[in-house]
């Protein structure tokens, strides 16, 4: 296969990358450990949304759907270029993507701002191309945002969090900031996996640095 032997940390360009399919994959309607809540559209009116990258998502989501101030969280794929992509395909690197969460959130309730804290301090923002022993393209720390404001938040979340990082003898932040293009939800095994398999891998480790933004929101 076009994939044996390739780099894993190399970025593979849309010309290379596989081509999908039109058909979205399956995936459940309502959210498992919030069963009242939708993961896809249309949410409550006044919600946002936010798609990251934390390394294997299925930690990560976790972190989120207990994360008070959110609505609901959805596990996929993005920042690549392969339509509708399978798991596997995401793991051979030939799509793009990484593995990426979905927050919708209640910006009553909780600021975009330390919805942001919750994300650089859940990983280790400054590994590029990994997280932790999970190594591949897949895996790199990502924030795709929704409009200029949440992009704005994410820059200024960013700079101040590289300050107390630098100064805790970290390296730089690698992390992708892009707009979002398309969120692709992935299997419906996926979601909410670390509650249907609680003892299941989780791969979620910060820093242990702070970052100081959003307390007191």
């Amino acid at each position: 296969m076009a994939w044996f032997g390739r780099d894993k940390t190399m970025q593979v360009d849309a010309a290379n990358a596989l081509p999908g399919r039109s058909t979205p994959l399956a995936v459940p309607t309502h959210h498992a450990v919030l069963p009242d809540r939708r993961i896809r559209p249309p949410f409550p009116d006044g919600l946002r949304t936010i798609v990251v990258g934390m390394g294997c998502f299925w930690g990560a989501e976790r972190v989120f759907w207990q994360t008070p101030g959110v609505y609901t969280t959805a596990v996929g794929y993005a920042g690549g270029f392969t339509e509708n992509p399978t798991y596997e395909e995401t793991c051979s690197g030939l799509t793009g993507h990484t593995e990426a969460v979905l927050v919708v959130f209640d910006p009553a309730q909780i600021s975009e701002e330390e919805v942001l804290r919750v994300f650089w301090e859940g990983h280790d923002p400054t590994q590029g191309m990994r997280q932790g022993n999970d190594v591949g393209t897949q895996y790199r720390s990502a924030v795709y945002y929704a409009d200029d404001a949440q992009r704005a938040a994410v820059e200024s979340t960013r700079a101040a969090y590289q300050e107390a990082l630098t100064a805790s003898g970290h390296g730089e932040i690698t992390t992708e900031i892009a707009p979002l293009g398309s969120f692709y939800y992935a299997e419906e095994y996926h979601q909410q996996y670390l509650h249907k398999v609680p003892n299941g891998y989780c791969g979620i480790g910060g820093t242990g640095v702070s970052c100081p933004v959003g307390l007191g929101a």
